[in-house]
Parts: structure tokens; sequence; C-alpha cells
């Protein structure tokens, strides 16, 4: 689950990426349209990372709580 959770990270990171590289070429001067593709391929990766955090915690937490004295 741990391995998935990074390699969702990263591939969405490589998306976000490719999105912002497609916007630039396709949009050199400033345009709300690609902004808002900007923020959208970043808020992806937000979601993936926020995704990876819950993950980690589930496996994690269990572990970590059980060395507390």
């Amino acid at each position: 689950a741990v391995v998935l959770a990074i390699m969702v990270v990263a591939v969405s990171e490589v998306v976000n990426t490719a999105v912002e590289s497609v916007t630039d070429l396709a949009s050199p001067d400033w345009h709300p349209l690609a902004r808002a593709a900007k923020d959208a391929g970043a808020g992806a990766v937000l979601l993936a990372s926020a995704g990876s955090v819950a993950v980690g915690l589930i496996v994690f937490a269990p572990h970590l709580l059980a060395l507390l004295p």
C-alpha cells in the first residue's frame, strides 16, 4: 500500500509536469484557462499527496502508537 501510494504521487507529479509543459507551449502568454489547467494539475498532486499521508497513517500509526509507554 505504501509503495502504491508513493507511485500514485510520482505519476501525478509527472502528469502535472506534462500538463504544465503543454499549457506553456499552447499558451505562452498569460491566460485564465492556462492558469486553471495548471491549478488543476497542482490540485491533483495535492490530493494524491493527501491520500498518501492517509495511507501512511493507516499503515504506520498502529506501530508508532505501540511504541508509546
